[in-house]
């Protein structure tokens, strides 16, 4: 149980303040009615614990969605100077490593495909499979084109006809991470990743069809391409079984290298190497690997939702007109450059269940948009509604870059299921116009809109402290789950 006294500094920051072996502060972005549900979770303990951790900078942080996680907590960011013996950890990316979001905008409006919504969920859960150990029979890679996968990402995807060059200015990183090792990457993750490109997988992960119910930003909206009544597409998910058999095969190394190195944890889960290390790097060169997975899986899942809406609904793409508005990561650790105590440092920032928000003007942030900052994409629940923000140099200044990444979870899997007992979550999404497909009914028990708090009340707290700044809300039509 989190012991910590949090001390509030505004409306929406929390600190926690340095005690034992703390090198930093803890800081919590959260509005006064969220906090009662943080208060009481063991992420308050794990934002102090990854305070002990050495090289770190700043403030240990979390978002307004945060909650527990394995080491580091879900909705977590934290920054380690990388010359001056900051660590890279495992349990500061966790397991999906570069989960991530990516939405696509259409010419379609509602009127448009309200008809046919049923047989488009139907095409989308056809094209993309869902599930735990979902796979592709026809997508089947060898070991020599898993090892351009894990090189490449999503330029990957696009030169074997999934998408256009044009796609890869629109996603962060341009979809792949410099510096990815192959070799780093064990036999037994790459037969887990051959036949999982263009999967959802289960969970948390899902594909939705929804529109743009309302602008925040008209500018902003206009520079993104959107606007109201326009239908979108959401999708979230990550690299799969690969990514988790990377993750999992280098905390067993990391252990012992922390050991090894002398570092002293407050929590196993939060075992690490020095960023230079030959452990650092081995595992910093599998998780880059396993990240650009994640970016050509997102990319070949969007082929075949541009397959699903035409097959369903008859159209061709000058009709339908999908393109990529952005993609981006939350679940990675990168090595960029922030001022801190007026200081420019390289830094290993570490992002557990929190999104790069790049302010205008910065280099990384695309073109296309660099005016206005980089989209920064927050899904809630799918009975509610999601978030379109842009980054912000308050955000830049303050945490790195970075802000909240969805929801967050207000109830565990088993106490959702136990609530959601001898309910029909598919009929009551149904009622409110959402058509949704999934693979196991225990999965639309746990992923039950109540399980999650309010999006809306996160997007709230991050655009009111100025690390994220509200474009546009979305709503749901129909949803694919895992």
């Amino acid at each position: 149980m989190a012991t910590h006294e949090l001390v509030q500094l505004d409306e929406h920051r929390w600190e926690l303040p340095r005690r034992g072996g703390m090198r930093v502060p803890g800081l919590i972005y959260s509005s006064a009615r969220l906090i009662d549900d943080i208060r009481g979770d063991p992420c308050v303990q794990q934002v102090a614990n990854v305070a002990h951790l050495p090289g770190i900078v700043g403030r240990s942080m979390a978002m307004p969605d945060v909650h527990w996680g394995y080491g580091f907590p879900i909705g977590g960011v934290a920054a380690f100077d990388i010359d001056e013996g900051g660590v890279i950890s495992p349990g500061g990316v966790g397991f999906d490593i570069n989960c991530g979001v990516r939405l696509l905008r259409t010419e379609l409006s509602v009127t448009d495909i309200r008809p046919r919504l049923r047989e488009l969920v139907d095409a989308l859960f056809s094209k993309v499979p869902s599930g735990v150990g979902s796979h592709r029979g026809d997508l089947r890679l060898s070991v020599p084109e898993m090892r351009k996968v894990m090189r490449d990402g999503a330029a990957w995807a696009v030169g074997r006809g999934y998408g256009e060059p044009s796609d890869l200015e629109h996603i962060e990183s341009l979809g792949a991470l410099d510096g990815a090792d192959p070799e780093r990457v064990s036999a037994r993750a790459v037969e887990r990743g051959r036949s999982q490109v263009g999967t959802l997988g289960s969970g948390n992960h899902f594909c939705e069809v929804g529109y743009v119910d309302e602008t925040y930003d008209a500018g902003a909206a206009r520079a993104l391409g959107l606007e109201p009544g326009q239908v979108t597409v959401i999708i979230h998910t990550g690299s799969r079984g690969f990514g988790y058999q990377v993750c999992d095969d280098h905390l067993k190394g990391m252990i012992k290298a922390a050991r090894r190195h002398g570092i002293d944890l407050p929590d196993i889960q939060l075992c690490c190497a020095p960023f230079h290390s030959d452990e650092g790097q081995a595992y910093l060169g599998a998780m880059q690997s396993a990240a650009n997975y994640a970016f050509a899986n997102r990319q070949v899942i969007s082929h075949f939702v541009r397959e699903a809406i035409e097959e369903a609904l008859g159209v061709g793409p000058r009709d339908h007109g999908l393109a990529l508005v952005y993609d981006v990561a939350h679940n990675n650790a990168k090595v960029e450059r922030h001022v801190v105590d007026g200081k420019e440092r390289r830094l290993c920032v570490h992002r557990k269940g929190a999104t790069r928000a790049f302010p205008p003007g910065h280099p990384e942030t695309p073109a296309a948009y660099r005016d206005v900052g980089q989209p920064v994409l927050i899904p809630g629940d799918m009975g509610r509604y999601s978030f379109v923000l842009v980054g912000t140099e308050g955000a830049y200044a303050e945490t790195f870059g970075s802000t909240c990444h969805g929801a967050g979870r207000r109830m565990s899997r088993r106490a959702a299921k136990k609530r959601a007992r001898g309910r029909s979550i598919q009929a009551e999404l149904e009622r409110d116009g959402i058509h949704v497909r999934w693979v196991g009914r225990s999965t639309l028990m746990e992923e039950m809109p109540e399980a999650y708090k309010d999006v809306a009340e996160v997007v709230a707290s991050v655009d009111s402290a100025g690390i994220g700044r509200k474009v546009a809300r979305l709503r749901p039509l129909a949803v694919v789950k895992g």
